[in-house]
């Protein structure tokens, strides 16, 4: 009887924590619960990429309150409980990533006045059913911005209101120009966004009078602004 009292003692000790345990699970806690309000409130990263890293880090600390104060892989069958874990964690990561894809995308495409607006530039329609659509009927001066080492240049341009707009890009990275703030983003004439690839030039119609504002959405450091008189 007194050994099966010490062996239950021993297994029931070893499904429990220690002090060590617990004190390094607390200060783990908040570690990564620093991380993130030091990210957002400093601005060090924004968009997509902040968005990662607090997903991740929320993960995290999932695993940490499991491990360390909900004993996860000390009870019976320890393997089989930090494999459901995992498998739920995947499940968790997989819905809300899907979810955010999704939003985003029919944020972006399906408002229908942008859509109209962005096709009607391509096509080059002014007019539809003798009402304007938006769009340049002929196009005026050609504008360049140049970015280099992260850097915009010119970092505020002055256009007329039907010229193009030729983003390029000098850096040896891709680079995501989107239009607005970085945290408060909108379209411009129907685009969201505009992708540059590393010596490949893009260009827009400027046919959206008033000043805008533009950045790269992973680099807080690259942006700039351009007006256009009517």
């Amino acid at each position: 009887m007194s050994t099966e009292s010490h062996v239950t003692k021993s297994n029931t000790k070893s499904e429990h924590g220690t002090t060590g345990s617990y004190v390094i699970g607390f200060i783990l806690s908040l570690v990564f619960t620093i991380i993130p309000y030091y990210l957002v409130v400093n601005k060090v990263i924004a968009g997509n990429a902040l968005l990662a890293v607090i997903l991740s880090i929320a993960i995290l600390q999932m695993a940490i309150q499991l491990l360390f104060f909900l004993h996860l892989g000390r009870g019976p069958k320890p393997l089989y409980n930090v494999v459901f874990f995992f498998a739920t964690a995947g499940v968790i990561v997989l819905t809300i990533s899907a979810s955010l894809f999704i939003m985003s995308h029919l944020y972006q495409n399906m408002s229908p006045e942008e859509i109209t607006t962005r096709l009607a530039q391509k096509e080059g329609i002014s007019q539809l059913g003798g009402e304007k659509t938006g769009a340049c009927k002929e196009l005026g001066d050609n504008h360049i911005i140049t970015i280099k080492d992260g850097q915009v240049s010119p970092i505020h341009l002055e256009a007329s209101l039907c010229d193009t707009l030729t983003f390029i890009n000098e850096d040896n990275k891709k680079r995501v120009m989107k239009f607005g703030s970085h945290t408060a983003q909108v379209s411009y004439g129907g685009e969201y966004e505009v992708v540059l690839d590393d010596g490949r030039p893009e260009t827009i119609t400027l046919n959206q009078s008033g000043d805008f504002a533009f950045h790269d959405d992973q680099d807080i450091n690259t942006d700039g602004h351009f007006s256009v008189a009517p």
